[in-house]
């Protein structure tokens, strides 16, 4: 068909196998059924995806669909175009209050809860969230039985009991458990108490200007991290974040237990198999001394552009709804195993039996939609546990920051308390330059527009599929 209406839509190609192949054929799909559309599906480098967008706003070219990495998320709403306008728009004023966009439903509000909250500003939806990840406990069933455990551990003291069991079982691997030294799990274990990184409530409740790495939520969880290692229970690699590290600890039996991502599942239950033991999920255990509050979700949400034309801007909004309509998301988890983000898609994998045939595939979102038996919630919990995580500029850069402290904790014997009040100081340092280059044209600059932590950069990605494919064939 000539003169069809163009969708650019730029994505970070995350080279997992068939990522970008499954883009291109959301689009295909999508185009087939709206033929007067043509979408454009652009992969960018990971590392370097807000920066090439920020440029292209310069210039007048932004696409007009960008998916960014939540630790971006603010750089995207703050980004400018050459005239000085913002790059993109809010989601749901997009929207309009409309049911449904060219025939497709409007799913706004069936997103599942925690991922609509987290991408949410003043109760509006600004992105749509598209990849939904958090923070679960995986185990080596063979070895936690051997050990004379019958059940994951739920809190933090379960899991100082558990490691304490198997340090003096004769079955015992080197090390009770591992993770990565990675800012994710610094907010998954500050939500759960309710702590805060930033102020203003985390730059929800205005823009975050100072940065707080001491608060009680924060050394509570840093002095609980450093008696496992000084106890001998936690596999420390002494690099950050050495997800591949602790990935090979946990397929080669190294230790019972690995935190890590619920993204990891797969290839979790892959090296489990592989090596010939079996595996359990759980949550990620939390500090039974407090009053549960909320949990940390990670991934990406996808901006619009601003002033796209009315048939345009319909033509993206429409694209937007046909991905998460209920087959096409419940597919989508299928072929990855991020979390399915709304309750439709939900429903789709239950009906056809997915979860009862991949148990722990649904062990995320029931993670994030409830709270764990037994835990006490703050006053005034709803149904689902809070999932305000934060929302600053250089997120990254201040996750780096706290990883960098933690290492020196754990393997260079710092006072927690006196690293951790240098890590604010730098910190603040990182988010006073973001606002710098925000009030000059919009966030442009590197430092301001990172994905990932410097130590991650520096050391190259040390998590990609070919690693992990490696590591999944270790026994056999």
């Amino acid at each position: 068909m000539k003169n069809r209406i163009v969708i650019e839509v730029w994505v970070p190609d995350l080279t997992f196998p068939g990522w970008m192949d499954r883009w291109y054929e959301q689009a295909a799909d999508f185009e087939r059924l709206h033929p007067e559309y043509h979408v454009k599906v652009v992969g960018q480098d990971f590392w370097t995806f807000p920066q090439k967008v920020a440029e292209a706003a310069a210039e007048g070219r932004a696409p007009a669909l960008a998916e960014f990495y939540f630790y971006t998320a603010e750089g995207a709403r703050d980004m400018l175009n050459g005239d000085g306008t913002p790059t993109f728009t809010s989601l749901e004023r997009a929207v309009r209050g409309r049911t449904e966009i060219l025939g497709e439903t409007v799913v706004l509000d069936d997103i599942l809860k925690p991922l609509r909250d987290y991408y949410s500003l003043g109760g509006e939806l600004i992105s749509m969230p598209s990849v939904g990840t958090t923070s679960l406990i995986y185990a080596n069933k063979n070895l936690l039985r051997a050990c004379g455990l019958s059940e994951l551990p739920r809190t933090w003291d379960e899991l100082d009991a558990a490691c304490r069991a198997i340090a003096k079982s004769p079955s015992r691997p080197a090390y009770p458990i591992g993770w990565s030294n990675h800012g994710t799990f610094f907010q998954q274990a500050l939500a759960t108490q309710g702590g805060l990184l930033v102020d203003n409530h985390n730059g929800r409740q205005g823009r975050a200007t100072t940065v707080d790495l001491t608060s009680e939520a924060m050394m509570t969880w840093v002095e609980w991290w450093r008696r496992l290692h000084r106890d001998g229970h936690y596999l420390y690699t002494d690099r950050i974040p050495d997800w591949a590290g602790t990935f090979k600890a946990f397929a080669e039996q190294e230790v019972v237990f690995r935190i890590t991502s619920s993204n990891d599942v797969n290839y979790m239950v892959q090296a489990a198999k592989a090596n010939g033991f079996d595996i359990e999920v759980g949550l990620m255990p939390y500090n039974a001394d407090v009053p549960y509050v909320g949990n940390a979700v990670a991934g990406t949400s996808i901006f619009l552009k601003d002033g796209l034309g009315d048939e345009a801007e319909d033509g993206a909004l429409a694209f937007l709804m046909y991905l998460h309509s209920p087959r096409v998301a419940a597919d989508r988890h299928k072929a990855n195993s991020f979390m399915p983000l709304t309750h439709a898609s939900h429903a789709v994998l239950e009906q056809e039996g997915w979860f009862e045939q991949h148990p722990y595939h649904r062990v995320a979102s029931d993670h994030v939609l409830s709270f764990p038996a037994g835990a006490t919630r703050a006053a005034g919990s709803g149904d689902v546990p809070l999932s305000e995580g934060a929302q600053f500029g250089d997120f990254a850069g201040n996750q780096d920051v706290m990883t960098r402290a933690m290492g020196d904790v754990l393997a260079r014997g710092a006072d927690p308390l006196t690293r951790f009040a240098e890590a604010t100081v730098e910190a603040q340092n990182l988010l006073d330059a973001y606002h710098a280059d925000r009030l000059d044209g919009g966030p442009i600059k590197g430092t301001s527009l990172r994905v990932e932590h410097f130590a991650t950069a520096a050391a190259g990605r040390d998590y990609s599929a070919a690693d992990l494919e490696k590591i999944v064939k270790l026994g056999r």
